[in-house]
């Protein structure tokens, strides 16, 4: 999902920070964080495939509905086809296997590992007729050694072979669906961001029937607000905000929460969750958080954002969670 809405509004002057885009920044910054930390809190109740299906398909409906009231046309038959595969790629291979690895690791370590996305973006370029830059070229690099350092630990043996498979493919899963989205025909920003969420969702949905998921009789409270939080904060309210930034700021500016968001989320899961965090862990995250300024801070348009919270559309690709 990554395309910027048309907007009515004159665009701040970039030599100066807008309030308004400071409030975009901080809901970016801080709702962005916290969804991987709220996705370990669901998945230790919930199932994680069927709690993310749930997740998006509310979104989606919530934010279709939102998309009509605006006047938007329904999505044709063909972008219904293009956002179906995309909501696969971004939320059922991105979100979904990052909420089955959660119920294993730390939402820090999930979300360092998932602060590679536009890493992994730039390494899947040259499948679009994009050669990657220098500057990327010494990003990936940077990123391989922090993913081999944080490999070397401890830090992933809590982990099974299958939860490990899922989080290291996440990344380029959602990677090339904020690659592919450039080349679809997926309609208007809004409205085809709610299709791809509801698109996403019915995949999830199809993955967690397979595999036999039941619904616990009670959820605790916490979970339920963390739940509500995914959908209403880091669905929709981040993913508005960022649809912003993408119109009003800076590229650079905008694409900022990609090695915000792993510093801030790996702080969450220490403080609230009580999580451990190796001295490899942040390392890594430091290399990793370096790679991803020296990718995403060039000129040209950036990589796909880490995971959690809605990729755009069209005219820039961006993260899970």
């Amino acid at each position: 999902m990554a395309h910027a809405p048309a907007v009515t509004e004159p665009e701040p002057s970039s030599e100066r920070l807008h309030p308004r885009i400071l409030v975009a920044l901080a809901c970016v910054y801080l709702i962005w964080s916290s969804t991987y930390y709220a996705i370990r809190i669901v998945v230790q109740e919930a199932p994680p495939f069927g709690s993310a299906a749930l997740r998006y398909l509310l979104a989606g409906v919530l934010l279709m509905t939102l998309a009509r009231l605006r006047g938007l046309p329904w999505p044709s038959r063909r972008q219904w086809r293009d956002t179906a595969l995309l909501g696969t790629l971004l939320f059922g291979v991105g979100n979904g296997f990052v909420s089955y690895a959660s119920q294993e690791l730390g939402s820090g370590i999930v979300a360092i590992v998932c602060a590679t996305m536009p890493l992994a973006g730039a390494a899947l370029s040259p499948l679009f007729g994009m050669r990657p830059s220098p500057r990327e070229l010494v990003g990936l690099g940077l990123g391989f050694v922090a993913v081999a350092l944080l490999a070397s630990g401890g830090d992933l043996s809590a982990a099974s072979p299958l939860a490990l498979l899922l989080l290291f493919v996440a990344p380029p899963g959602w990677a090339l669906g904020s690659l592919l989205v450039r080349r679809l025909d997926v309609g208007p920003p809004m409205m085809a961001s709610a299709a791809q969420m509801i698109g996403g969702g019915l995949v999830l949905l199809t993955v967690a029937a397979t595999r036999g998921e039941r619904w616990p009789e009670a959820v605790s409270t916490e979970a339920i607000v963390m739940f509500v939080h995914m959908i209403v904060s880091g669905s929709l309210v981040g993913f508005l905000a960022y649809q912003y930034l993408l119109v009003h700021a800076r590229p650079a500016l905008a694409m900022s929460y990609a090695y915000v968001n792993p510093v801030l989320a790996v702080l969450l899961g220490t403080v609230f969750g009580g999580e451990p965090i190796s001295a490899r862990a942040v390392g890594a995250l430091v290399l990793i958080s370096a790679a991803v300024f020296v990718t995403v801070s060039k000129k040209a348009p950036p990589a796909p954002r880490p995971l959690d919270g809605p990729a755009p559309a069209q005219s820039r690709s961006v993260r899970p969670s």
